[in-house]
C-alpha cells in the first residue's frame, strides 16, 4: 500500500522543469470510505464494532479538494509558477500521520496509534505507513521551502467541539450519542475558520501576515476567524514540527466541514461541493499569491 499521493500542479507556462513555489499537505486526505476498507482489510486484530462511524465524523473531507484548488489558484495567478499537492491515504482512524509518534499527546488532540490497534503486525505496518508518508512529507517541504517556497497545510474539523467520556473502543457509539438530533445543537459551534498560527507559548510560526489578510478575506465572505481558537501549533503534531523548521513559510488552517460539503452528514461519506471549494479557497490563494510575489516568485 502506497502512503500518499504526490500531485504536480503546474501553471498552463510553466516549463518542464519548473521548481514548484508552492507545496500543499494533506495529512488527513483519506476521506473516502474506500481508504478506510482498504487499509482495514490489511489488519489481522479485531477492531471495534462501527468503526467506520468514527472515520466519517472524524475525516477532514474537504481538505484535499480545497488544497488543490487553492493551488490551481495560485499557478493560474502566475502561469509560469508550479505547485505540488500531497494526499496521505492512510486514515487517521488507524494511524494519525499528523501525529509524532514518540511526542506525548496532549489532551486537546487525538492520539496517533489508536489503542485498539492492539496486534504488534497491525503496529509495525501501521507504524512504518507513517514514516513512510512522513519521510516523503519531508521531502517534499524541503525541496520547496528550502528554495524560498511556502506550504499550505489544510484541515477540515466537525462543525461542533464534542465533549466524550469513554475508551477508544467505545469511540462508535459514544459519537452515535453525541451527534443525536436533538444532542447535537447543544455542543459548541466551532469557528467557520481557525487560522493555526502560533505554538502554545504563543510564538507565531506562520507566513507574515497571515492572520490579519485572512481574517479580512474570509471575513468578506461573511465568515467568522478564530485564530489558535481550537488548536495551537502543538509539538505532537507534524504540523508544529514543519513550521519550526521552516519559520513563516507555512500556513496551517482548519475550515469547519459542513462548509465545504454537499451535505453534512456526519456517520456516511460526504461530497465535497466545488462551489463551496472553490469559494473558501479564494482568500488563501490571494494572500499565497501575494506571499510568494514578495518572495519574488
Amino acid at each position: 500500500m502506497q502512503p500518499v499521493d504526490i500531485v504536480p500542479i503546474p501553471g498552463p507556462r510553466a516549463e518542464a522543469a519548473a521548481p514548484p513555489c508552492l507545496v500543499v499537505e494533506v495529512p488527513h486526505g483519506a476521506d473516502r470510505s474506500a481508504d478506510f476498507h482498504r487499509l482495514a482489510g490489511l489488519l489481522r486484530g479485531p477492531l471495534p464494532a462501527d468503526l467506520i462511524d468514527f472515520f466519517h465524523v472524524n475525516t477532514d473531507v474537504g481538505a484535499w479538494a480545497l488544497g488543490v484548488r487553492v493551488a490551481e489558484r495560485v499557478v493560474a495567478a502566475r502561469p509560469t509558477r508550479a505547485a505540488l499537492a500531497l494526499r496521505c491515504r492512510v486514515p487517521r482512524t488507524f494511524v494519525d500521520c499528523n501525529r509524532v509518534l514518540d511526542a506525548k499527546a496532549a489532551a486537546e488532540v487525538t492520539p496517533g496509534l489508536h489503542g485498539y490497534i492492539r496486534d504488534p503486525a497491525d503496529k509495525a505496518l501501521l507504524i512504518d505507513l507513517h514514516r513512510r508518508y512522513q519521510r516523503a512529507v519531508a521531502q517534499a517541504i524541503t525541496r520547496v521551502c528550502g528554495a524560498g517556497g511556502l506550504a499550505l497545510l489544510p484541515h477540515s474539523y466537525a462543525p461542533r467541539s464534542v465533549d466524550l467520556t469513554g475508551t477508544e473502543d467505545d469511540l462508535p457509539a459514544l459519537l452515535r450519542g453525541a451527534w443525536a438530533p436533538g444532542t447535537a445543537e447543544t455542543w459548541p459551534l466551532r469557528a467557520s475558520v481557525d487560522l493555526i498560527t502560533e505554538t502554545p507559548e504563543g510564538l507565531d510560526q506562520a507566513i507574515p501576515g497571515a492572520a490579519a489578510a485572512l481574517t479580512a478575506g474570509f471575513g468578506a465572505l461573511g465568515l467568522d476567524v478564530a485564530v489558535n481558537g481550537t488548536y495551537t501549533l502543538h509539538p505532537a503534531t507534524w504540523a508544529a514540527a514543519h513550521a519550526a523548521r521552516w519559520p513563516g513559510r507555512t500556513l496551517c488552517l482548519e475550515l469547519r466541514r459542513d462548509l465545504l460539503v454537499e451535505a453534512w452528514t456526519p456517520f456516511a461519506e460526504m461530497q465535497p461541493d466545488p462551489t463551496a471549494i472553490d469559494r473558501l479557497a479564494a482568500p488563501v490563494a490571494a494572500f499565497l499569491d501575494e506571499a510568494l510575489r514578495a518572495r519574488g516568485l
